[in-house]
């Protein structure tokens, strides 16, 4: 099989490709030592397998897995990290394997086996139809808030830095995403991009958020509704009359 790693450290990225290097079923196509470059090599390389360190700065590695999981043809993703904490989320992200460093040539093996095992389709399968953790399940993890929106496009995987975002529009089962480039469409529920980006978005309406801090300001819109200006977008969401007021005291206090 053919491996991409991706680790933040140069050391530990030449630890793993000697244990690869041991075997005569695998090789390493490529290194990566930053999400937004790993995103960048998959594509280009296509490799089957895809190392993964989570702690990286920028996109760390249960970004970077939620993102290669929308790819038509996603790789299988086994994490090498130094932190056991974040299991539970990895394998949310139907990662086929979680090592712990520093790792050990055995398990490293029996992770490599075990993603032999799960074609591209497969993979791509498993990424659609597995069930997102419940909502309502206290003990469920909490995010980390994110740092760009993906979309697939003809072109291939697009990556919008969540800074660039001005606001997200619901309709039907996708959301528009307005961005100081354009937009794009996504298939993310407007309720989950609520609960990552709600540090920096607040909902003015059932089927909108948008970016506080790139608010201009409010314009009356006939039949006695309100929309909003927003810096770097011709997008204008409609805001709710119930959130005018709650909305008009939190531009108060930029």
């Amino acid at each position: 099989m053919n491996i991409l790693i991706v680790d933040d450290e140069k050391l530990a990225r030449d630890r793993l490709k000697r244990l690869i290097e041991k075997s005569s079923d695998h090789a390493v196509v490529g290194e990566a030592a930053d999400g937004r470059s790993a995103i960048t090599q998959v594509e280009k390389l296509l490799p089957d397998v895809v190392l993964l360190d989570i702690r990286m700065p920028g996109m760390d590695g249960l970004e970077v897995a939620r993102h290669l999981m929308k790819l038509e043809n996603p790789p299988a993703i086994i994490f090498c990290t130094a932190y056991g904490e974040h299991a539970l989320e990895a394998f949310q992200t139907h990662a086929v394997g979680y090592l712990l460093k520093p790792v050990k040539i055995e398990e490293l093996h029996a992770a490599l086996a075990s993603a032999e095992k799960l074609n591209r389709a497969q993979l791509q399968k498993i990424s659609t139809v597995m069930p997102e953790p419940d909502a309502t399940n206290d003990k469920r993890p909490q995010r980390a808030a994110r740092q760009h929106i993906s979309a697939r496009t003809r072109n291939g995987l697009v990556l919008v830095p969540i800074g660039e975002v001005r606001c997200f529009v619901a309709d039907h089962k996708y959301v528009t995403v307005y961005h100081t480039k354009g937009e794009l469409l996504v298939d993310d529920a407007l309720k989950d991009l609520e609960d990552e980006v709600s540090e920096r978005f607040v909902r003015v309406h059932r089927n909108a958020l948008i970016s506080l801090p790139h608010v201009e300001g409010m314009e009356r819109v006939p039949p006695g509704h309100y929309c909003i200006r927003l810096q770097g977008t011709n997008a204008k969401p409609i805001i709710s009359r119930r959130n005018v007021t709650e909305l008009r005291n939190q531009l108060k206090m930029l």
